[in-house]
């Protein structure tokens, strides 16, 4: 079976408070994206797992996709499958392509073995994962509370305008991010300027982790400012960086601004 996860971007991120697991309690919106991995697991005679494309991060674990199996498998009597996974989404960047691929993985097994397992019970085993992956078994516009995996929908729709998504050749650690952040109270929640014009967003939808960010890495702020001075509606570093998007009211190609950057386009 061949799936395809998408990745995501975070309109508005706000860090509420430090919490005493050692976690921060945020508040975002998760948009679903339509750029993808691609994702094969079939039945086998023995369990593997193979990667091609871009080069995954070694963190000393097992991948995502591996846990996720290994995961299920602690509840269930899974047979052995096969594994490959095309990597395309950039790894560091705040897309959330490994929580992507992670949640997918849950999704699949669940169908190939007949599971019956709710999204309910799917999100379940998926935020044990990754603060974030929880989501991608929705995938669709979610508030995130919590650490991100209390997720409440949101009646928000970009249909129509057209997306860039610039990655400069920075790799920013979610521990890197947190470090660098001081948590408040915000005087506006998401939630309430998502109901706003986008014109409105710019001075009042914040990703909190911009602050340090482009302040020790001045080119990911340099992406930013060149997406609003060629027309973006609402541009914004997405999760904790590195990536920077921007939302365009029609379709406008910025390939030649953002050479030897990871650039991506498309009509949401």
């Amino acid at each position: 079976m061949v799936v395809f996860p998408s990745c995501k971007i975070n309109l508005g991120l706000r860090i509420l408070s430090r919490r005493e697991d050692g976690y921060h309690t945020i508040e975002t919106c998760f948009f679903p994206v339509p750029w993808t991995d691609v994702l094969e697991i079939i039945p086998s005679d023995q369990f593997s797992f193979s990667s091609t494309g871009l080069a995954i991060p070694n963190d000393g674990k097992e991948n995502l996709c591996v846990r996720a199996y290994q995961q299920l498998k602690t509840d269930f009597d899974l047979s052995p499958v096969k594994i490959h996974l095309h990597k395309v989404v950039p790894a560091g960047a705040g897309l959330g392509g490994g929580s992507s691929d992670a949640a997918c993985t849950l999704k699949v097994l669940n169908h190939i073995f007949n599971l019956k397992l709710s999204e309910e019970n799917l999100a379940g085993y998926a935020s044990s994962l990754g603060s974030d992956c929880a989501f991608f078994v929705y995938d669709r516009p979610m508030i995130g509370t919590g650490r991100g995996e209390i997720l409440s929908s949101i009646g928000l729709t970009l249909k129509g305008k057209f997306l860039v998504i610039v990655k400069p050749q920075v790799h920013i650690s979610t521990a890197e991010a947190y470090a660098g952040v001081v948590p408040s109270v915000p005087t506006y929640s998401i939630s309430r300027v998502l109901k706003m014009p986008i014109a409105d967003w710019q001075d009042k939808l914040k990703n909190d982790f911009e602050d340090s960010v482009f302040k020790k890495y001045p080119a990911i702020k340099g992406v930013k400012n060149k997406l609003y001075n060629s027309g973006a509606m609402y541009a914004s570093m997405s999760g904790s960086g590195s990536a920077v998007f921007g939302i365009f009211e029609n379709e406008i190609d910025l390939k030649k601004q953002f050479q030897e950057m990871v650039y991506w386009s498309g009509t949401l």
